[in-house]
C-alpha cells in the first residue's frame, strides 16, 4: 500500500452529503498519499450533492469541482479502482449488504448523524452541515497521522476502526 495513493471509499445511503463531505475533505487534505472518492447504496435518481454540503466546503476552501453522487456500484466492477479502505459513514449504509469489492478492501465504521435531516431556518440546517464537516474533519486529520509505513492493509483497518469512537 505504501508506494501508491491509498484508495478510500466513503459510503452513504444517498451520497449527497456525508460521504460527499468526507471525500472532498480528504482529497484537500490527503495530498499524494489518499484518493478519496464516494458513493451510495441507492442514490436517488438524478440525486445531486446537497447544496449545503457543497457551500460549507467551499467556505471551509476545500475544492468542490467534480463531486457528484453515484453508486457504490460503480466501484463495484472490474474497471474501477481498487480501493484498500471503505469507510461507511451512515448507519443505514452500514447495515446493508455491500456488494463485493476487488481487492478485499479494509473496512471501517464512521457514523455521523445526517446533516439533511435537520429541520429548520437555513442558518440551523448550515449550522448542522458545518458541525458534520468539523466531525469528519476531526477524525480524517487523525487518520492522516498514520505514518507512510504503516500504511499497510491491517495498520490502515484497525487505524480506521480506532477512530471509530472518536
Amino acid at each position: 500500500m505504501s508506494g501508491q495513493p491509498l484508495n478510500v471509499l466513503f459510503l452513504c445511503t444517498h451520497n449527497s452529503a456525508r460521504s460527499i463531505l468526507a471525500e472532498a475533505l480528504l482529497n484537500h487534505l490527503g495530498g499524494a498519499r489518499f484518493r478519496a472518492f464516494s458513493a451510495g447504496s441507492s442514490p436517488r435518481e438524478n440525486q445531486q450533492p446537497n447544496p449545503l454540503a457543497l457551500q460549507v466546503l467551499r467556505e471551509a476552501g476545500v475544492p468542490t469541482q467534480g463531486l457528484r453522487s453515484k453508486s457504490w456500484d460503480d466501484f463495484a466492477g472490474p474497471d474501477a479502482p481498487p480501493m484498500d479502505l471503505v469507510i461507511t459513514v451512515c448507519d443505514d449504509a452500514a447495515g446493508e449488504s455491500c456488494p463485493y469489492w476487488p481487492g478485499h478492501p479494509a473496512t471501517a465504521h464512521w457514523g455521523y448523524a445526517d446533516p439533511s435531516a435537520v429541520q429548520g431556518t437555513n442558518e440551523e440546517k448550515l449550522a448542522a452541515f458545518t458541525r458534520t464537516l468539523h466531525a469528519i474533519r476531526h477524525r480524517l486529520e487523525l487518520f492522516l497521522q498514520l505514518p507512510q509505513e504503516q500504511l499497510t492493509k491491517l495498520a490502515v483497518e484497525q487505524h480506521a476502526r480506532d477512530l471509530a469512537g472518536r
